[in-house]
């Protein structure tokens, strides 16, 4: 597709093991391919230590890949100059989880959004800088009275406004979210994805959203990945995967889902089982050992995605 934004080849981060295991390498994220569109919102979901965030941290650069490539508008971020990569990153944010970690406590509001224009040296002086993070901080609903404020005087969707109004401060094209909602309230929550939505018109840009919030996903996102210990298993647009899911990891998460109704709930557990390790991960299947169908080939040889049809792949041997 001619607009495409982003492109990851074969990504792999390794981590090592330590002396005391020996040196194996802890495989985070294993050899993935993807591509974002713009103007597109992608989900990545699966549970803790799927390689989600670590996938997130590799596009923005915060983590160096092991191997593999990731494609910017068509250029190789790791063959880029220092010079080069930091021009790109402008146009790569990031909006993190935690709002409390992630913003300094010494730093007003007004001095938390300006940091990014003092580090890229952007706006002449105070005064055109401080006009700049005003304009940001009304289009995501912070008030001109708290540009003194700091962190601890705010509630944590407020912080969470100004860790949006940061990404938005570079003019960037592509925003990673990693778990931007789920340490708020789930009144909150909606204030920041509608918000989250607005602003993806009003500034034309392309969403990576890295969440376990399966109904955040099916209400935000255009498009979902799903990842297994490191690897991608599924992929489809949001409403042919919620819909027809393949995997039948996918079928268990989904299925996961807690329901709002007495009636239908049950403490019965869907997946059984621990995760793997990464540093120690299955032969042939990545789910083979959770999974109540593999066989044969399940254990012995690693599934391929293949095309099921309107942009839906899947490795499933028995799919």
């Amino acid at each position: 597709m001619d607009n495409e934004i982003l492109r990851v080849e074969d990504l792999c981060v390794y981590y090592s093991g330590g002396r005391l295991m020996r040196g194996k390498p802890i495989k985070a994220v294993d050899g993935i391919n993807f591509s974002i569109y713009k103007g597109e919102s992608v989900g990545i979901v699966g549970e803790s230590g799927c390689g989600k965030s670590t996938t997130g941290y590799a596009i923005t650069h915060l983590i160096k890949p092991t191997s593999g490539k990731v494609l910017f508008d068509g250029k190789e971020l790791q063959s880029r100059t220092s010079k080069e990569r930091a021009l790109i990153a402008k146009k790569i944010q990031l909006i993190f989880q935690n709002t409390t970690s992630s913003l300094n406590p010494k730093f007003s509001v007004g001095r938390s959004i300006e940091e990014p224009f003092l580090i890229h040296k952007i706006g002449k002086t105070h005064e055109e800088r401080r006009k700049i993070v005003l304009e940001l901080m009304d289009a995501v609903g912070l008030k001109e009275s708290q540009f003194d404020s700091y962190p601890h005087e705010l509630s944590g969707g407020q912080r969470q406004r100004i860790g949006i109004a940061r990404a938005l401060s570079l003019s960037p094209e592509l925003v990673v979210c990693d778990e931007p909602v789920s340490a708020l309230d789930v009144s909150v929550q909606a204030q920041i994805l509608n918000l989250m939505k607005r602003l993806q018109e009003q500034y034309s840009l392309t969403y990576i959203f890295i969440s376990h919030d399966l109904p955040v996903v099916q209400h935000f996102c255009d498009r979902v990945i799903v990842m297994y210990l490191g690897n991608i298993v599924e992929t489809a647009n949001r409403d042919e995967i919620f819909k027809n899911p393949i995997h039948p990891y996918t079928k268990a998460l989904f299925k996961s889902v807690p329901i709002a109704d007495p009636r239908k709930s049950s403490l019965e557990a869907v997946i059984e089982g621990d995760v793997p390790s990464p540093q120690h991960p299955p032969f042939g299947c990545p789910f083979n050992t959770r999974c109540q169908s593999a066989d044969g080939d399940c254990l012995v040889k690693k599934p391929k995605l293949r095309d099921f049809g309107n942009g839906h792949v899947a490795a499933c041997h028995r799919a």
